[in-house]
């Protein structure tokens, strides 16, 4: 016996979570386009910018151009935390800008939207933004500041003469050596009265190395006519012969397992984590001062800076919706004005936190709360 089946069809499924409502929809596609190009402006300055000042190596050094090139495009990176929240303040003043602008948003109100309903496409994308900013803040731009930091050690050693100040101590991160060159000769390549101090393990040196002259040979410091002075452990002189040369690595070299290790105690090349390890350390051992100051800075400044993020949303809005219809040049400079009282901001409070005149992590914060609760008032205000 037969039987008839009748097969329903399947019904298309759609996610709600995934559709925005068309209000929300509409403002993100509006800052999509300021929002790019103001990254990608702020990027392009930024890269011009350090390319203009590496051209030097180029013309008057003769360092090889993609070495250069190569340590531009590896800094940009570093230019993320604050690219980021400028990009968030520009799309959203020039986005509300042109709604209010065309009388949009007076419709959205006389249709009983409230202005709070309004501003939540705007600052759910710049949640989205920090989050971004945060992440590459993180995990991208430490990475590529190391590479670019060792690119320039590599254009140093490719130069025609070494940028070297003469007495001054300098203290190489990688291996704790300190060196000392009493003056450069006149062919900008021969240090003269060159003298290393190695550290030891208990006391301040275990052996110095005093050369009268020394020269760069690819990534190694050759010392010539040199006498070195070994000591005990308590500072006593144990050994001391005359050496006609000896040879030390470089700091950052260009061999291969120089060049990809990570030993670096530039903050900008550290995560968080690293960061807040060196800051424990530190303060285990009772050190304070600048030094400490400007790492707890820059382990706040990684959160602090990208969520400028949401504080550049939160000012731009209202900042728009009082002066939008007064076209889009005001919204332009709105927003580099804007950017420029946070950036002096940022400027002062960190000189504050630095000295200990204030504590580093509000310093840090300082900038977000004083715009934030002010785009809020402002905020606020329009929705009354």
């Amino acid at each position: 016996m037969a039987t008839l089946t009748y097969q329903q069809p399947l019904h298309r499924v759609r996610s709600a979570i995934l559709r925005l409502p068309i209000l929300d929809s509409y403002l993100l596609r509006e800052m999509l386009g300021p929002f790019f190009f103001a990254f990608g402006a702020f990027l392009l300055f930024w890269a011009l910018n350090i390319f203009f000042l590496a051209a030097d190596y180029i013309i008057n050094q003769h360092a090889p151009f993609f070495l250069v090139l190569r340590f531009v495009v590896f800094r940009i990176p570093q230019a993320i935390p604050m690219a980021f929240p400028f990009a968030c303040l520009f799309a959203a003043l020039l986005a509300m800008g042109r709604v209010m602008g065309d009388n949009e948003v007076t419709a959205m109100r006389t249709a009983g939207i409230p202005v709070m309903r309004i501003s939540l496409a705007p600052l759910a994308f710049g949640v989205v933004m920090f989050a971004i900013a945060y992440a590459m803040n993180e995990w991208v731009a430490p990475a590529s500041v190391d590479l670019s930091t060792r690119t320039f050690y590599q254009i140093i050693y490719h130069t025609d003469a070494l940028p070297v100040e003469p007495q001054f101590f300098r203290k190489d991160p990688d291996t704790g050596n300190t060196f000392y060159v009493g003056q450069v000769g006149f062919d900008n390549r021969t240090m003269m009265n060159v003298q290393i101090f190695k550290p030891a393990k208990f006391g301040p040196w275990n052996e110095t190395l005093q050369a009268k002259t020394a020269t760069v040979e690819g990534s190694s410091l050759a010392l010539h006519d040199v006498v070195d002075t070994r000591y005990n452990d308590d500072g006593f002189v144990t050994n001391q012969q005359h050496v006609n040369n000896v040879t030390i690595g470089l700091p950052l070299g260009e061999t291969a397992a120089q060049f990809t290790s990570t030993v670096n105690n530039d903050p900008w090349t550290m995560s968080s984590k690293s960061l807040r390890t060196q800051v424990n350390a530190l303060q285990a051992q009772g050190i304070g001062g600048t030094a400490m100051g400007n790492l707890q800075i820059n382990l706040a400044d990684k959160l602090a800076w990208p969520f400028a993020c949401i504080i550049g949303v939160v000012v731009a809005v209202p900042l728009a919706l009082r002066f939008g219809r007064r076209g889009r040049m005001l919204g332009i400079a709105l927003s580099i004005i804007a950017f420029f009282a946070y950036y002096l901001m940022v400027s002062s409070a960190s000189a504050f936190g630095r000295n200990g005149a204030m504590n580093p992590y509000l310093a840090a914060w300082l900038p977000n709360i004083i715009m934030g609760v002010a785009g809020a008032i402002l905020l606020w205000l329009e929705e009354r």
